[in-house]
């Protein structure tokens, strides 16, 4: 399921548990991604999903679900 292997790659990244990760998530404030780790976030993803996010797409992905739907859209 992608939103479960989304939480391994946060959990791993951010390095916290992923018990602590849901749906509800926000990447910037609850994980305290700055910029340069969301690009690190999303070359991990990438590689993971064998897909590309564009930056403007970025703006819009705020939460793990959001992230979750994106990939499960463009993959």
């Amino acid at each position: 399921m992608v939103i479960d292997q989304v939480k391994k790659i946060l959990s791993e990244e951010f390095d916290v548990p992923m018990s602590e990760i849901n749906e509800n998530t926000n990447i910037e404030t609850d994980l305290g991604a700055d910029s340069v780790d969301v690009i690190d976030l999303l070359m991990s993803l990438e590689d993971e999903f064998q897909l590309e996010i564009p930056d403007e797409a970025i703006d819009e992905i705020r939460t793990v679900a959001d992230l979750a739907a994106y990939i499960e859209e463009h993959a």
